[in-house]
């Protein structure tokens, strides 16, 4: 089979095919398939399935060149590994954000089970560590909950400070206080829709954004609520806070217990709650592994080489 595809930019034909078009080869040495390059045109030869990924691992990436990105060997891998899981038989298919040019998927395994089990459980405690997507993937599902009309806001939440919910010291209202914090959540509604979109939920408060702190008292109805960093939530402050749980609502803890900022002898909040209710078969728990860091190929060996001192 052949197929021959259009170059959307000549003029992002090098960024595209990357340095001495080390981009398509390995495109041509993961999937099998012959390369052909001229004018703005790229002519795929091989078999019909590798030509289809081949074709859809192209496009992804002149979709991200489409939004300004730039891509690097780790991208172009990143873009086939997708594209092979999400042709596997019962694999979690593109998440739908408001962004049209986002390809998010889960990459492993373990991001397959942590996408099943938020869309399974109106309940879903993620741990692991740093890179593994937790973070990310949470966002992702909750966005698309939002775009698809399953749930009419999305709240965010996370502890603001590293012992305690001090923000007092810190200038502003309580948004300017806080959005520090949150930083994390913002940078990945980023990638799935855009600045105007989300300063406009924000203000029709469709998006909020929250401490901890400030939940107390509060009943959350068809919303789609992430706890982040909950590794630095007490015992007291995570009951609190999972009590909140109103009708018609998805609510999503993730955390990482070995990134604690609680004080020495502090029990964890997070690994607290995923003790107390493991035996319960309707909340989903998901570890995730070092095997599972998406982040960039050196987190996995740093997180490997801080693990052999404790």
């Amino acid at each position: 089979m052949e197929l021959t595809l259009a170059i959307d930019n000549a003029a992002k034909r090098t960024a595209l095919f990357g340095p001495a078009d080390r981009h398509l080869r390995l495109i041509r040495t993961a999937l099998d398939v012959r390369i052909t390059a001229r004018d703005s045109t790229i002519k795929l030869s091989g078999q019909n399935d590798s030509i289809r990924k081949a074709a859809s691992v192209l496009e992804s990436l002149q979709a991200r060149l489409r939004r300004g990105d730039a891509i690097c060997d780790d991208d172009v891998t990143e873009a086939i590994v997708a594209c092979d899981r999400d042709s596997e038989p019962g694999f979690a298919s593109r998440i739908e954000v408001y962004h049209s040019n986002s390809t998010i998927v889960p990459k492993t395994e373990g991001q397959k089970r942590y996408i099943d089990a938020i869309e399974k459980f109106d309940l879903t405690f993620c741990t692991g560590p740093a890179g593994s997507g937790k973070t990310y993937l949470a966002v992702a599902m909750c966005v698309s909950l939002l775009k698809t009309r399953r749930m009419r806001r999305l709240v965010l939440v996370r502890p603001a400070v590293e012992a305690g919910e001090k923000l007092g010291y810190l200038p502003g209202d309580m948004q300017a206080k806080v959005n520090p914090y949150l930083r994390p959540l913002f940078d990945a509604m980023h990638d799935m829709m855009s600045y105007d979109q989300i300063k406009r939920f924000m203000e029709n408060d469709v998006i909020e954004v929250v401490p901890l702190a400030f939940m107390r008292g509060r009943t959350l109805n068809h919303s789609a609520v992430i706890m982040d960093e909950a590794q630095n939530a007490t015992p007291s402050q995570m009951l609190m806070f999972l009590t909140r749980l109103g009708q018609g609502s998805k609510m999503i803890v993730t955390g990482d217990a070995s990134q604690t900022d609680l004080p020495t002898g502090q029990t964890n909040g997070v690994v607290d709650a995923v003790n107390r209710l493991k035996g319960n078969k309707h909340i989903g728990i998901v570890e995730l592994e070092k095997t599972d860091i998406v982040r960039h190929r050196l987190v996995q060996n740093i997180v490997k080489a801080y693990e052999k001192n404790r």
